[in-house]
């Protein structure tokens, strides 16, 4: 079946859209651990961030400006909001490509887990 998040650009996967462009996606999260939990994707492929090259620049750019531009969607600009990238099996990526979540809509604790 391949990538996950493929699969969700390419329709095979529904999802609860809430932001598109012609660089991202953004739909939340099945399992979500705050209020708003929405993951953006860019709609290249790119497992991860150790995988980025330089051509990859402004991809990943596009990729936080549509986070933003989520959060903002979202109300969460005056409360604050979480982004995260996770990079790799230790650091929580069970998905691989490479998302940003964004969270907001509660007090998010620190240090994270």
């Amino acid at each position: 079946m391949g990538c996950l998040f493929c699969n969700v650009l390419e329709k095979k996967i529904p999802a609860d859209v809430v932001y598109e462009d012609e660089h991202a996606l953004a739909f939340r999260d099945v399992r979500p651990v705050a209020p708003h939990h929405v993951l953006v994707i860019p709609k290249k492929h790119i497992a991860a961030v150790h995988d980025l090259t330089e051509s990859d620049v402004g991809t990943i750019g596009q990729v936080m400006l549509a986070a933003r531009k989520v959060a903002h969607q979202l109300g969460l600009e005056e409360g604050g909001y979480r982004l995260v990238i996770n990079d790799g099996d230790d650091a929580g990526q069970t998905v691989h490509h490479i998302h940003v979540h964004v969270l907001g809509g509660r007090l998010l604790s620190w240090p994270p887990g």
